[in-house]
């Protein structure tokens, strides 16, 4: 499997989500103040770079996150609307790597690369035993 041969540069995806508490700091650490935590970030960022391949991968593959290199820039409370987008900037073979950006309306409030790698769910579900 060679993802050049279905995925290209600039294939796009944007997502968006209301900040609830289960998405805060202090859902997890309840000393700290009620804002948009950096890993629930990444994970939208994630999730967003799958979006924008997935419906070009081939039948029963999937991708996995692989590398992570995120800043997150500026705060944001309870009840805004995030809006995640990722774009693809460069494909080999197995890997492909996204440009990412987080923003509280007009305010960028993070940015960063993503890579996820290509994987044959089930012989990655047998492989690990998994389902």
């Amino acid at each position: 499997m060679d993802a050049r041969d279905f995925i290209k540069i600039g294939m796009s995806a944007e997502r968006l989500l209301t900040v609830t508490h289960d998405l805060t700091v202090q859902h997890v650490v309840p000393a700290m103040p009620a804002v948009y935590g950096t890993p629930m970030m990444i994970l939208e960022m994630e999730l967003t770079s799958g979006d924008a391949i997935a419906p070009y991968l081939p039948e029963g593959w999937v991708t996995v996150g692989t590398e992570v290199n995120i800043r997150h820039l500026a705060a944001t409370p309870m009840e805004r609307v995030v809006r995640t987008t990722a774009r693809v900037i460069d494909v080999q073979r197995r890997v492909v790597r996204f440009d990412v950006e987080a923003f509280d309306g007009n305010r960028k409030i993070g940015d960063g690369q993503h890579g996820r790698g290509f994987v044959d769910a089930a012989d990655f579900s047998k492989r690990f035993g998994v389902t």
